[in-house]
């Protein structure tokens, strides 16, 4: 597979536990039952917890292939938590729940249609306690980072929205809490494909403020390659990690990226290999 040279990124620390470490995982859902189905098997991987950097890592592969059960076994989320077996954990601990080290941003839009726009964002500031001016200080420089108009848009209600917009109100509510680690589930897969685009570079741009690990679902390969420092493939039946594919950083907006030889030489390799997993999935199963 032919991509450019990378530049110089951070590399990890010996003392620095792995942000994210799966060791041998397997999820049952049903386990015991007649209607048991295995989500994950065997899923062993790390990412490093890179200092002043934070890894972009995407996770790419066809549907049914758990990785949203991944995700969300990172997040500590019933019912894909806690795994039949195996070890999932976080900066060296093992996960036993949600917790405020780690963010998620889902691909439904999951505002609370009864607050505003800043209410939204400064929910979780409001649960831990920040007073209302401070909490409401961040909250406004937070709009502003993502793109929206902390005079204009802060007191709308998300039904006078558009999805974009939405997007951005509900990654502001995650960043505005500093997590250690981002986990984004397709959470630009109902944009258009122009909106997604300038999602892409926004998030790019955020990612590289809050220096986070940033953990990302997507049916996409070619949003795959221009966010991740690098990609896992996934494969199906049972799922599990195929491939992991290193890729350039991001270093130009989405839409220029995307016209430059070494992202199609990128994308249709791993085309070309979600094509072959597939292929060997129906095989097994005899169809």
């Amino acid at each position: 597979m032919s991509v450019e040279p990378t530049t110089a990124a951070a590399m990890p620390t010996p003392d620095r536990p792995p942000a994210v470490e799966f060791r041998s995982v397997t999820k049952v859902y049903g386990a015991g039952t007649n209607r048991a189905a295995t989500a994950i098997e065997s899923v062993t991987f790390s990412i490093p917890d890179l200092p002043d950097h934070g890894e972009f890592s995407a996770f790419l592969g066809p549907s049914g292939c758990g990785k949203s059960t991944v995700l969300r076994l990172v997040a500590g989320l019933e019912p894909q938590h806690p795994p039949t077996s195996g070890e999932v954990l976080v900066l060296g601990k093992p996960v036993v729940g949600p917790g405020a080290d780690r963010g998620m941003v889902f691909q439904d839009y999951t505002s609370f249609d009864n607050r505003t726009v800043l209410d939204n964002v400064v929910f979780g500031l409001e649960c831990r306690g920040v007073p209302r001016k401070a909490r409401e200080a961040e909250g406004r420089d937070w709009i502003e980072r993502v793109g929206l108009d902390p005079v204009r848009d802060a007191r709308k209600y998300p039904h006078e929205l558009s999805g974009g917009m939405r997007q951005r109100v509900a990654i502001a509510r995650t960043l505005v809490l500093r997590p250690r680690i981002i986990l984004m589930d397709e959470p630009f897969g109902a944009l258009d494909p122009a909106t997604r685009l300038d999602m892409q570079d926004l998030l790019v741009k955020l990612w590289r403020e809050v220096q986070a690990t940033v953990l990302f679902v997507t049916h996409s390969v070619e949003e795959a390659v221009y966010l991740g420092d690098r990609v896992f493939v996934m494969a199906t039946t049972p799922g599990r990690i195929a491939e992991d594919i290193p890729v350039p950083a991001p270093t130009r907006p989405a839409r220029e990226t995307q016209q430059e030889q070494w992202f199609h030489d990128t994308v249709n390799t791993i085309h070309e290999r979600i094509e072959r997993i597939e292929a060997e999935a129906q095989r097994r199963n005899g169809k």
